[in-house]
């Protein structure tokens, strides 16, 4: 099956980044490079960092932007980013995009484990190492499972399927997203079962927790807003409430001015604020015309931030 991945608000994230055609960028979610082929088209003698951690991303991405000689693509998760920057000899950026999205390649592909629509071994890893879905579900305590499904899936039944999956473990492992399915739906109420996507919060919290993917979320964007430029840009796509959550507190406290105690007749802290919002009404959602078009793009949202301090110098 071939690597694809509609890029979602693709305008809006190059009108996001402001591309300039000697700047330098990063996308830290290659995927089929759909953002990373535009982000390359519009540089000249600038340059584009393109990461991944799934080394089918990477294999694509090499493929589709090998015919951009300003365009590289490294493997590595963007937590990383700063680095294998470093390593590249690069200290400052003009803009880092990161998509969070699951890709269609990876929902498709039935032998990667993420959808609870085919039958499959229970993997979800995106870097195809470390450890996969079935080892935490057969592994994990009652207690963590019931954390790990209430947390990252907002699963109001979380104890129930985690006393589930403890219970059919003990008989035998579970190794299959049908396996998992059934247990999930079997362990919710009747009206719950009848939902559209009854098990999309347990799979959704699976691959989270599998991925560390809100710990790499908080890392990578501290590291890409340090990594800016004066004026660079960061943009971020989310999927979902967790995600979108961090983004905007973390954003929100790049631009925040002063911090004394509101009784306080004079400013003594002087906080600077590092970043301003661009726009300033967020978050920035898909056009009509998109939604329509590509129905993976209905939870999508869009947030920027411009870096407009920066607390410490470019090094050297």
């Amino acid at each position: 099956m071939e690597f694809s991945h509609i890029p979602v608000m693709l305008h809006e994230c190059m009108e996001g980044l402001n591309i300039r055609e000697n700047g330098i960028y990063v996308d830290g979610t290659a995927g089929g490079a759909g953002h990373s082929s535009e982000i390359a088209r519009h540089l000249s003698n600038g340059r584009l960092v393109a990461l991944d951690q799934d080394p089918d991303a990477v294999k694509t991405a090499s493929e589709r932007l090998s015919v951009f000689p300003n365009a590289q693509v490294i493997r590595s998760n963007f937590r990383n980013m700063g680095q294998v920057l470093e390593n590249l000899g690069i200290s400052r950026v003009d803009g880092v995009l990161l998509d969070l999205g699951v890709s269609s390649y990876q929902l498709d592909t039935a032998e990667r484990g993420f959808s609870y629509q085919k039958d499959a071994p229970l993997d979800m890893r995106m870097s195809k190492e470390g450890m996969s879905a079935a080892d935490l579900v057969n592994s994990a305590s009652l207690d963590e499972l019931t954390r790990i499904l209430r947390e990252y899936g907002e699963e109001k039944f979380a104890a129930r399927i985690a006393h589930a999956i403890v219970s059919k473990r003990e008989t035998a492992p579970i190794r299959t997203t049908f396996q998992l399915a059934d247990i999930i739906k079997a362990a919710m109420p009747a009206a719950s079962r009848r939902e559209k996507n009854p098990c999309k919060r347990s799979f959704q919290a699976l691959r989270i927790a599998v991925n560390s993917e809100l710990d790499a979320l908080s890392q990578g964007i501290d590291q890409a807003f340090d990594l800016l430029a004066l004026n660079g840009r960061l943009c971020i796509i989310t999927f979902h409430s967790l995600e979108d959550r961090m983004v905007k507190q973390k954003f929100a406290a790049l631009c925040q001015g002063c911090i004394c105690p509101p009784e306080f007749p004079v400013c003594v802290c002087g906080h600077t604020p590092e970043g301003r919002l661009v726009p300033r009404k967020q978050p920035i959602l898909p056009s009509e015309e998109e939604l329509a078009r590509n129905r993976r793009s209905q939870s999508a949202k869009l947030r920027v931030i411009e870096k407009i301090h920066d607390r410490q110098p470019a090094k050297a």
